[in-house]
């Protein structure tokens, strides 16, 4: 049931879910016995667990069905949805399984709030109907340049991907392909450039999300699930850190963090709440918060994309907050829950004065200052279900009053078929980014290359996480990618796979890269939400 519902599904628009009609509300699930709710779960695991986790936790922006919005509705309602689907969201219809299946699905779903999201006991093999070998990775032909897959992902190569590459919405089916995360088999290991050393700096964190340094050095690290953020202290001579604290608990769904104001004295922690943004009293060197977060602003929250990033202007005098949308394409004229989401926003430092700084942009997951140019920069996951090579990702410097497409348009003058013939006036608006990076790469957090370890060439240059996605019938991304500027602060199109490594050859995926911060010592770390780690990059020349 490969995308049960995507960033966009699972909170009611209305009273109801999904909009479902009063008659799917009445109507009763028949087979919601013990049995049925097992059988549920054979068809969960063979056609869900991919994308929204083997106990229905969700992933990434995949929702949960363990809890939520799922669990409030009735069973009519899931059985409706399931049944219908919401193709331009990315939830195909599966109105092709039985309708025994379907229901016993929805009895599997119910089972897990029943049994306080009790995990079901595994089916065995001998259970389990026989599973049909992955088609997509064992067979699947190379892909036509200059698109790609995780097979041929190899540290150093080089791509541009142009206007001019880009398919005919829905060339290809829309895939439904998300990871099977696994453990990391001892052989496996980020592969960087010749030159380059990679070690696993910390491991058994939960959900590491973004990662900043701090004037100090020391390194802050959301980890969004368990609702607080870390600090690292240093790096010991074989790689690990010097020591780690809790700097703050309690917070809600926590990924941007900022030091303000900027240099060596910041006075400030900033935080960005999945709803709002905070601050820590914070010195040079706290480990622990000493005060109680102040809130400055509220940002929209809710269902979709969750994760906020925070960045200030070269002076200081303004706060930049990244909100994603709270859907995959829906009309923003007509779904309410869209207000000030795919929008880059602009605050005071307080949180006063909120204004939009650049729209249309669906998921800017992260922001970065050039140090060259002082313009803001983002790292953003474009729309999905037009096909396996639509919509790319992409990096770019952002536009005081920009407008980069979402949902009518993307990438130019090119119109989302699902909303054909809106806002034709907009057309000529559409900005064109810098850096189309491959569809489906789930672009997360970027930064910008300021240390002196790396060679000369890398100077200037962005390192962005690049999480891969659930819609590409082949995996793509699950690497971290470089963007030269060629030390002039300007991208000419191209990016090169950095860090690889990160999916098995069977397509099973054992990590996924999400933050880049630079080290004082000039080293790269980069969070793992996969295998919940940090991984050290440093260049040894050998």
């Amino acid at each position: 049931m490969a995308v049960f519902a995507t960033a966009a599904a699972l909170s009611a628009q209305t009273t109801s879910f999904h909009n479902a009609p009063a008659s799917a509300a009445a109507q009763e699930n028949p087979f919601s016995s013990q049995a049925d709710a097992q059988a549920g779960h054979e068809t969960y695991t063979q056609k869900c667990a991919a994308c929204h986790g083997q106990n229905a936790q969700g992933a990434g922006n995949i929702p949960a069905l363990a809890t939520g919005a799922t669990q409030a509705a009735k069973p009519g309602e899931i059985f409706w949805y399931i049944t219908r689907g919401d193709l331009a969201n990315g939830m195909p219809s599966w109105a092709s399984l039985p309708e025994q299946q379907r229901w016993q699905v929805v009895s599997y779903l119910k089972f897990l709030k029943a049994s306080s999201a009790a995990p079901m006991a595994p089916v065995s093999r001998a259970e389990a109907p026989a599973e049909a070998p992955n088609a997509a990775v064992i067979d699947a032909p190379a892909p036509t340049p200059p698109f790609t897959d995780f097979r041929f992902e190899k540290p150093g190569t080089i791509r541009k991907i142009t206007v001019q590459d880009l398919p005919a919405p829905f060339a290809t089916q829309s895939a439904g392909n998300g990871p099977k995360v696994v453990a990391r088999p001892e052989s496996a290991w980020p592969q960087a450039p010749k030159g380059f050393k990679v070690q696993l700096y910390a491991t058994g964190l939960e959900n590491p999300r973004l990662i900043r340094t701090a004037p100090n050095g020391d390194f802050f690290v959301a980890e969004t699930s368990s609702n607080q953020v870390l600090v690292f202290r240093g790096i010991t001579p074989d790689g690990k850190p010097k020591l780690t604290s809790v700097f703050a608990t309690g917070l809600n769904k926590p990924f941007g963090i900022a030091f303000y104001p900027k240099g060596p004295n910041p006075q400030w922690v900033y935080v960005g709440n999945t709803d709002s943004v905070v601050r820590f009293p914070y010195k040079d060197g706290d480990l622990k918060a000493t005060g109680a977060p102040e809130h400055l602003a509220d940002v929209p929250g809710g269902r979709g994309h969750s994760t906020r990033d925070i960045q200030f202007s070269p002076d200081g005098k303004k706060m930049f907050v990244s909100v994603g949308s709270a859907s995959n394409v829906d009309d923003t004229d007509t779904h309410p829950t869209e207000k000030d989401r795919a929008d880059i926003l602009q605050f005071n430092p307080d949180g006063s004065n909120k204004s939009v700084y650049a729209y249309g942009i669906r998921n800017a997951v992260g922001l970065a200052i050039s140090p060259k140019t002082g313009e803001l920069w983002c790292s953003v996951n474009e729309r999905d279900a037009l096909g396996d090579n639509l919509v790319p990702d992409y990096i770019t410097h952002v536009q005081a009053g920009g407008f980069y497409g979402w949902p009518w348009w993307y990438i130019g003058a090119h119109q989302d078929p699902r909303h054909e013939g809106k806002h034709p006036e907009l057309k000529d608006k559409v900005i064109t980014p810098d850096v189309l990076l491959h569809p489906h790469n789930a672009s997360l957090e970027m930064t910008f290359y300021e240390g002196k370890q790396f060679p000369q060439e890398y100077s200037g240059d962005i390192f962005a996480s690049e999480h891969g996605s659930w819609n590409k019938a082949t995996r793509v991304g699950y690497e971290v990618v470089r963007v030269p500027l060629h030390q002039t602060g300007k991208a000419t199109g191209e990016y090169q796979d950095f860090l690889t490594g990160f999916v098995l050859p069977s397509g099973d995926v054992w990590g996924r890269p999400v933050g880049v911060a630079v080290a004082h010592d000039g080293s790269l770390l980069v969070t793992d939400d996969g295998s919940n780690s940090i991984w050290l990059v440093t260049y040894t020349g050998n």
